[in-house]
This record gives structure tokens, C-alpha cells and sequence, in this order.
């Protein structure tokens, strides 16, 4: 069985790649494109994630969870990949005729239709891709060189062909290949594991509950993820929807990293699960649980305190109004990262999918309420509250819920130590802030004197996991 680090390991890599794509051509792109036009690319891609969503239909998270328990059986494994990647044609069909009825319906929609087009090709390839057979072999080492060519490939794309605001559309055209490139050579590798083909004997009648339930979940989560553009969109106009674009983007960067964790252990943690092993199964959630407190407090903290050096140093001083709006975010990753621990990693290899959907219908129409009311008086400060306080409810429910299946050790005393820790992130970042560096060398001095305060601090409390880690490393040094 694979290591879990190295695992985490392969996939934090990856996701850093899939971030460093943005990173690097941000700064770029939108001083070339401008906030209009970066806000018309945004709202076309929030428009096709709807669909996408469709085409998805909770698959990849059920296929994780029920192949893991067939992977040792080739023979399982053919047959129930070939019946989930069958469904999955027929709901990317069922997206792709949904989506060309949205457009024709709503002349609102004319004017973004060529974006919204190139967007649509993600749907297919998505589906072709089937990534989740690599998810349920941890094979995480050909997720992340497939990742670092095609991004590579494509920040040289970029710089080749972007050079006018008008390129918006060749951006996106770029971004879906960055995205979904490798999925056609995804289905040939693939049968490395197992031998997928279209059946229409899809034996839909026992798929389809589990995987209606993980569908609906996953709309009400794309609701409050992406409805705060949308409506931002709606009700105001592209130049707010390219403000808030700049602070989700860096906050789901923050999210998709700290999340590369979470990510590995749910096919671990389903097989430990599905097999009874409840011991490693307790085990294994609690590593990952201290080990997301060790790292989302001061990253969160320290992102607080170092927003506008972001915001100016990756899209520049006409977005500096995004500094709020991704101080308000930031706080929402705390709830938002550990919501999805106990639901992806607890819940779900519980098969208690039905709490998860509750948990995220009430998330969403809290956040729908909020951006409604709020977003005419605030912009895109309401969007950002109202995710703040959407993943706040759905981590308090889905917490109320996974304690009843797994108790975490060591939490309090983990989590005393770096909240007092953090103090020190934040007293670093404010000292530095002083400094009136250039924004490049303010958050490098931060990142780095806040690093060292922080682990010093932990050392000096003794932090269990920071001196295992360090007695770990002495020990295989001698």
C-alpha cells in the first residue's frame, strides 16, 4: 500500500502546480485583459461550472468510494467502471443540451456565448478523463508529471498568444487546455488498471441513489462557491465580477493547497471503512486532522495581514480594491477546510452522503439569502461574507455529525499551541507591513520571519506533531 506522505506529498506538488498556473499568469493576464474583460472570462466559466456539475454528476466522488473496496478484483473493477463511466455519457449529453437551451433562452447570455462555448469543451473531456480511476490506485505520481507539462505547455501558450485585452477568449481556450489536455491520453493509460467501455447495461438502479445524493451535495456546494459571481454578475456589472475575481482566485489557491491532504486519504480512509478497520481508520483521520490545524491557522492569518501586498503584487494597484474582499475570504478558509475534512474524509467513507446533502442545501440558501440582500449595499464584501458565514454552517453541522463516527486525538492541546503560535504570524507580518517594502520582498520577508516565529513557537510549546517530525528526521539522519 502506498505511503500516505508520499502521497501528500505528490498531490500538495501537483495542486502547487495547478496554482502556480494561475500565480505565475495572472499578473499577466489581467493587466492585459483588464477588469472588464477578466470579469466577462469569469462569468462565462461560472456559467459552464453549472453544467460541468451536471456532466459530473457526484461520480468522481462515488467512484472513489465504492472502487477503492474493488480495486484488489480486476474483474469488479471492470465492470463497475465501466457502468459509472456509462452514466457519466449520458449526463454530459444530458449537460451539453441543457447548456445550449440556457444560452438560446437567456439573451443575456448572447454577448458571452463564444466564451461560454470554449468553456463547454472542459465538459467533455472532463468525462474522458475519468481521473477518479487514478484516485482509487493512488497513483499520484502520473497525476502530477501529467500536471507539470501541460501547464507548462500552457504558460508558454499564454505569453504567445495573449497580448490584447480582447484575448479574453483565447485565455480561455488556453485555461481549458491547461485543464483537461491530458484526458484523452487519461482514458488510454487507464486501462493500465482496469478496461473501460460504454455498456448499456449500467445497473442504474443501484448507482443511482448514492450517486443522486453526492450530486445534489455538489450543487449546493457549486451554488455557494460560484453563485457570488454569478449573481455579482447579475446584479452589478463585469468590472465588480473582475474585483471579486482577484480575491477568489487567490483564495481558492489558498483552499486547493491546504486541501492536497484531504484529497489522498479518501480512498484510504474508505477502503480502512469499508473493511471494518475502524482503529486505522480513527488513526489516519486524526494525523490529517492536526496536521490541517498545524497549517491552515497561520497560513490564514498570515494571509490576512499580507492581502494587499497579494492583490498588488498578482494583478496590480487598479485591483486593489479586491483587498477587502480577500481579507473576509481568507477567514473562510478555516471553516471552509475543515467542513470538508469531516465531510469528504468522514462522512462520505461513512456512507452518510444524506447529512452532507442537508448540510450543503442549508449552506447554499444561506449563502444565496445573504448575497441577495447584502450585495446591493457591499458588492463584493457581501459575496465574500456570505461565504464566510455559509462555510461556517456547513462546518458546524457536518462537525455535530462526524464526531459521532470518529474522535479526533490530541486536537485541543494541537490546536492551543498554534492558535498561540499564529499570535506571532500576525505580530510578524504587521512588523514587517512597517517596513514599506515593495510588495514582492514584504511577503517574502513575511513568509519567511513569520515561518520561523511560528515553528519556533511551536517547538518552544512543544508541539506533538512539529517534534515528531523532528525526532523523525534526527532519527533517520543517524
Amino acid at each position: 500500500m502506498k505511503s500516505l506522505r508520499i502521497n501528500a506529498f505528490l498531490n500538495t506538488i501537483r495542486n502547487v502546480l495547478n496554482m502556480m498556473f494561475p500565480i505565475i499568469t495572472f499578473p499577466y493576464v489581467s493587466r492585459v485583459l483588464g477588469v472588464t474583460n477578466l470579469g466577462k472570462y469569469n462569468f462565462s466559466y461560472s456559467v459552464v461550472s453549472y453544467f460541468l456539475l451536471i456532466a459530473a454528476l457526484g461520480i468522481n466522488t462515488y467512484a472513489i468510494r465504492e472502487g477503492a473496496k474493488y480495486r484488489d478484483n480486476k474483474r469488479l473493477l471492470n465492470e463497475f467502471a465501466s457502468q459509472v463511466f456509462s452514466i457519466n455519457v449520458v449526463s454530459t449529453i444530458l449537460a451539453y443540451l441543457l447548456l445550449l437551451l440556457t444560452v438560446i433562452t437567456f439573451g443575456e447570455l448572447h454577448s458571452y456565448s463564444v466564451c461560454i462555448a470554449v468553456f463547454s469543451i472542459q465538459i467533455i473531456f472532463t468525462t474522458i478523463g475519468t481521473e477518479w480511476i487514478y484516485s482509487i490506485y493512488e497513483n499520484y505520481a502520473y497525476i502530477t508529471w501529467r500536471s507539470i507539462l501541460f501547464k507548462i505547455i500552457s504558460i508558454i501558450l499564454l505569453f504567445l498568444f495573449v497580448h490584447k485585452s480582447s484575448d479574453y477568449i483565447i485565455y480561455a481556450g488556453i485555461t481549458v487546455f491547461a485543464s483537461v489536455g491530458s484526458n484523452v491520453w487519461n482514458f488510454i493509460y487507464a486501462r493500465t488498471f482496469t478496461h473501460i467501455v460504454f455498456t448499456f447495461r449500467m445497473k442504474i438502479r443501484e448507482h443511482i441513489k448514492p450517486i443522486f445524493v453526492i450530486f445534489a451535495s455538489s450543487i449546493a456546494i457549486m451554488i455557494y462557491v460560484n453563485s457570488d459571481v454569478t449573481i455579482l454578475g447579475i446584479m452589478k456589472d463585469a468590472y465588480v465580477v473582475g474585483i471579486y475575481s482577484v480575491s477568489a482566485k487567490i483564495y481558492t489557491i489558498l483552499k486547493t493547497i491546504l486541501s492536497a491532504a484531504l484529497i489522498v486519504t479518501v480512498p484510504r480512509l474508505s477502503l480502512f471503512y469499508g473493511q471494518k478497520r475502524f482503529k486505522e481508520f480513527t488513526e489516519t483521520a486524526s494525523s490529517v486532522f492536526n496536521l490541517l490545524v498545524l497549517l491552515v491557522f497561520p497560513a490564514v492569518v498570515g494571509l490576512i495581514f499580507i492581502s494587499r501586498n497579494v492583490v498588488l503584487l498578482i494583478s496590480g494597484v487598479n485591483f486593489v480594491r479586491a483587498t477587502s474582499s480577500l481579507q473576509l475570504l481568507s477567514m473562510a478558509a478555516i471553516f471552509s477546510i475543515f467542513a470538508w475534512f469531516y465531510s469528504d474524509c468522514i462522512l462520505i467513507p461513512a456512507k452518510m452522503e444524506n447529512i452532507v446533502l442537508i448540510s450543503t442545501i442549508i449552506s447554499a440558501v444561506v449563502n444565496l439569502v445573504l448575497n441577495f440582500l447584502l450585495i446591493p449595499y457591499f458588492s463584493e464584501n457581501a459575496s465574500a461574507f456570505a461565504t464566510i458565514i455559509a462555510e461556517m454552517v456547513n462546518m458546524f453541522i457536518t462537525i455535530k455529525y462526524g464526531r459521532n463516527i470518529v474522535t479526533i486525538n490530541g486536537f485541543k492541546r494541537n490546536l492551543y499551541s498554534v492558535i498561540f503560535a499564529s499570535i506571532f504570524v500576525a505580530i510578524s507580518c504587521y512588523i514587517v507591513n512597517l517596513l514599506s517594502l515593495i510588495p514582492f520582498w514584504s511577503i517574502v520577508v513575511s513568509v519567511i520571519l513569520s515561518s520561523i516565529t511560528y515553528f519556533g513557537v511551536l517547538i518552544i510549546c512543544k508541539n506533538k506533531l512539529v517534534i515528531t517530525y523532528i525526532n523523525e528526521r534526527i532519527f533517520r539522519n543517524k
